[in-house]
């Protein structure tokens, strides 16, 4: 009887070994620093305090740029799942004054880093019904396959070529296209449930793939700029993770799309740092931190988790502790640094180790954004 006590005794400590174990190293119990609902807060209210911005400040902003689209995108997302109407609020009246006193400031849909403004609108309407909101958004998913009809006619026929194979006019092969691309295009499908928009984005990707996807699953910046850049990858691996949680399974494209993320996602785990994070050249340990790109890769991963898309036991310490050390960069402020300034292509290795690293810049702001949506999401 006293060994059966003992046997029970000894039961209840493992379990209760295991209980703490999985509670310090899962995605819940965080150190104070890193509580999603306080990063979301914090970093949530700067964007809505924050004017709109150039992407290449000090010039005042001619029109929304991609990265304020983003962390636009994120703060709506953290309003969803944190059910933060006042946020949701002020969101969308930030929005409001584009239909008229600011509307200088929308976008011409003619450019895939311009067409994925049209996310924030689609998301607004999803969260409060907006009719405006909604026509707005669809101008720019419709406008990613239609050819401006003001485009000289030697510029048509070459971006008919692209629309003759099942591709937006928009392609250029860039690794940030499918984010920029896939994400506008999920957000149309899922407000109007019209399966052509995410069958359309799942034959660009798997394109895209096919096309710049190299043998270790990372991406090169461009082929004339062979080089592992962090944030370029990270805008494909969280286009990948984007258009994923939309497509549905039986989807023809689903598999080699799922294969490619995992293929990514593995690599990733293979230079992820001793601190958590990557580099600014994710294959290179002599580059710097830069948070944007590992930001991105961390939403990644997480999404991935949660999405059943990768092992648990063997991912959620790399996320745990990606986020940990993302969060170790955001100051009293809300404002993130070590991230990237915009960054063209460039065959010149020591071009991106020189890269200026910014705080506060909306490159980093976004992603992290993401990675609080995607640790509260249930």
């Amino acid at each position: 009887m006293k060994q059966f006590c003992m046997s029970i005794l000894l039961g209840i400590g493992v379990c209760m070994s295991l209980c703490a174990f999985a509670q310090s190293t899962g995605l819940v119990n965080w150190p104070a620093q890193a509580d999603p609902r306080l990063i979301g807060d914090l970093v949530a209210q700067r964007f809505v305090a924050s004017p709109h911005n150039s992407f290449k400040p000090p010039a005042p902003p001619k029109n929304i740029t991609y990265p304020e689209v983003c962390a636009w995108y994120g703060a709506l997302k953290y309003a969803e799942v944190s059910n933060d109407q006042k946020l949701l609020t002020q969101l969308t009246e930030r929005f409001m004054p584009l239909f008229d006193t600011e509307k200088h400031l929308v976008p011409r849909p003619w450019h895939v880093d311009f067409s994925v403004f049209g996310t924030v609108p689609l998301e607004i309407y999803l969260q409060t019904k907006n009719k405006k909101c909604y026509t707005m958004g669809m101008r720019f998913a419709n406008a990613q396959w239609s050819i401006p009809i003001d485009s000289p006619q030697v510029v048509k026929d070459s971006y008919q070529k692209f629309l003759d194979k099942g591709l937006t006019w928009q392609t250029r092969y860039w690794i940030d296209d499918m984010y920029m691309i896939t994400m506008i295009q999920s957000k149309a499908f899922q407000v109007t449930g019209d399966q052509h928009y995410i069958d359309r984005a799942a034959h660009e990707m798997v394109v895209y793939l096919d096309t710049i996807q190299k043998e270790n699953g990372l991406f090169y910046h461009a082929p004339d700029a062979p080089f592992f850049w962090g944030r370029g990858n990270g805008w494909m691996a969280a286009g990948m993770s984007e258009l994923l949680s939309s497509l549905k399974k039986d989807n023809p494209n689903r598999p080699k799309i799922l294969a490619a993320y995992r293929k990514m996602i593995t690599s990733l785990k293979k230079y992820q740092r001793p601190d958590g994070l990557w580099g600014q050249l994710i294959d290179k340990p002599e580059s710097w931190v830069e948070t944007s790109g590992s930001a991105m890769f961390t939403y990644a991963i997480i999404m991935g988790i949660r999405q059943g898309w990768l092992d648990a036991v063997e991912y959620t310490p790399i996320a745990r502790k990606a986020w940990i050390a993302l969060t170790g960069y955001i100051n009293k402020d809300g404002d993130i640094s070590n991230v990237c300034e915009g960054t063209n292509r460039k065959n010149d290795y020591q071009y991106y180790l020189d890269r200026k690293q910014k705080t506060g810049d909306m490159h980093g702001q976004a992603p992290i954004l993401w990675c609080v949506y995607a640790l509260l999401k249930k």
